[in-house]
């Protein structure tokens, strides 16, 4: 999978653009291999009473490496409107310093039907897993339910 900094840098810009939270909580876009898609946040703008990232923030920015995953790997795609359909977060241990959320590309037969279910009837789920790690733990893991419309067929789900 061929995905340059060039595409990097303008899903950041999107997601700056498209939903503001992401200016507020400091995310920008570091990296992407061929294991999956990585955000980060510092932990000062994300701070709770207890001085360890917020909750809300952990989770957000796990929907959003989903969702951005997503952007990148439908980028070729006829326009495309990605949400998410449900989400489950445990968090396993407090995270203390900046953070980072980790995509994990979903095996090739779960992409290859949702690619074809996608071409075949413009609507297409997949589950995706983030995590959040801590020092050398896993603070945080995350699974969500990612929906995707081809917006040709279906104009009322709106813009990306």
């Amino acid at each position: 999978m061929d995905i340059d900094r060039a595409a990097l840098d303008a899903l950041e810009a999107t997601l700056h653009r498209d939903i503001p939270l992401t200016r507020a909580m400091g995310v920008t876009v570091a990296g992407f291999d061929a294991t999956g898609l990585t955000l980060r946040a510092p932990l000062a703008p994300n701070l709770n009473h207890k001085h360890t990232a917020f909750g809300g923030s952990l989770a957000t920015l796990a929907t959003l490496a989903g969702w951005g995953l997503l952007q990148l790997l439908l980028r070729e795609h006829p326009p495309v409107t990605v949400v998410i359909q449900e989400s489950t977060v445990s968090y396993l241990h407090p995270v203390t310093t900046d953070f980072e959320a980790r995509c994990a590309l979903p095996p090739p037969d779960a992409l290859h039907r949702f690619r074809r279910m996608l071409d075949r009837r413009g609507v297409a789920r997949i589950g995706l897993d983030v995590t959040i790690p801590s020092g050398n733990e896993i603070a945080v893991r995350f699974h969500g339910q990612f929906v995707a419309f081809d917006r040709r067929r279906y104009p009322q789900a709106g813009p990306a």
